[in-house]
């Protein structure tokens, strides 16, 4: 019997460490997400790996969408610990956390970016109204003929939507429907040049952004995955293409690129902190609290990231390219790194 219940305790004790595996597998921080905000947490990550006795965190560029989606799968270290996103989680999407047992997440709001139209420096920049973008990327615009009536865009050139645009073919490099900065680029710039057309006015809300959030998929929109380096090259070499991604990228590039004018106003990081450029958006990332001090290293990153070095005035982020929170913002989120509170549904409705 003492032979028998020793063999049991000694099973036991192996069942328990092949489940208790998993969590201890992993030394690094995984984080999953938006590729606007990769280049701003790569820089984060790196100078944690540095300044600490961290490993450096490994980061994957999936969209907002994508790593959202792998951040809900569930809770152990098979799944990522953090996400980064260019727009706020979704309601549907704190739900699927909360069904796979991804109940304790903390939001951060990092700051500010800009969606911009750019082109090469060589192209014949744009200045347009968000309505005209509307009907030279949407799946389908009014009928010329027929205000009240949706017909499949006609439109090839700019110059047919209006003749002060480029006589040039419409061609919009862009990210794909997994990215936040496709999730905001429809909200704010397709939307605001679609919601006050007259073929809309009396539509349910529903059946008006099922209109308005509707790219094109006859050639004019080109879906270039997630990588928005990639745009850019493309750009430099095609004098005709214009390519839609996140401020961050014109100001890396902007010896190279320009940006178009969007309903009379120019892309600084002025008019998008201040919420004058008509398509400025925030930037957030999630922790997966369970996470916290099983994965080494988690908390410590996030107060780096929500530091005075990082995120100031003159902070190192600021130089990549964030539009960095106020300073009283700063101090929220650096009490909110401290303190971790849960993120309530309420919060995003």
């Amino acid at each position: 019997m003492k032979l028998k219940a020793a063999l049991t305790s000694v099973a036991l004790a192996g069942s328990i460490a092949a489940v208790s595996t998993p969590a201890m597998a992993r030394d690094t921080i995984s984080i999953v997400g938006s590729s606007t905000v990769y280049p701003f947490a790569t820089v984060v990550a790196e100078r944690f790996g540095t300044k600490t006795d961290f490993a450096t965190p490994k980061l994957e560029s999936t969209g907002s969408g994508g790593g959202l989606k792998l951040f809900c799968q569930g809770i152990g270290t098979q799944h990522p610990d953090i996400t980064n996103a260019s727009r706020r989680m979704k309601p549907s999407e704190y739900d699927m956390c909360q069904g796979n047992g991804v109940t304790d997440i903390t939001e951060f709001r990092i700051g500010s970016d800009g969606i911009v139209i750019a082109s090469s420096n060589n192209a014949e920049n744009l200045d347009i109204s968000l309505e005209q973008l509307f009907l030279a990327l949407a799946k389908e615009v009014p009928n010329p003929d027929n205000e009240n009536e949706l017909i499949a865009n006609p439109y090839d050139k700019w110059s047919d939507i209006d003749s002060s645009l480029p006589n040039v073919a419409i061609q919009v490099m862009g990210p794909p429907p997994t990215s936040g900065t496709r999730d905001a680029f429809v909200e704010l710039a397709m939307q605001g040049g679609c919601e006050d057309l007259p073929a809309v006015a009396d539509m349910s809300e529903d059946d008006m952004e099922g209109v308005c959030h509707s790219m094109r998929e006859d050639g004019p929109f080109i879906e270039a995955g997630e990588n928005d380096n990639l745009i850019v090259q493309k750009l430099m070499s095609d004098s005709g293409m214009y390519g839609i991604f996140g401020y961050s990228f014109l100001e890396e590039n902007a010896d190279r690129l320009q940006a178009a004018r969007l309903n009379g106003m120019v892309p600084t990081v002025e008019n998008i902190a201040a919420d004058q450029y008509p398509v400025a958006r925030s930037l957030f990332f999630y922790v997966k609290k369970a996470h916290v001090g099983v994965v080494p290293g988690i908390s410590e990153y996030v107060e780096e990231f929500a530091s005075q070095a990082a995120m100031g005035r003159n902070g190192y982020l600021k130089s990549v390219g964030l539009i960095v929170p106020p300073r009283d913002a700063l101090m929220d989120l650096q009490d909110k790194a401290a303190s971790m509170p849960n993120l309530q549904k309420s919060e995003l409705l």
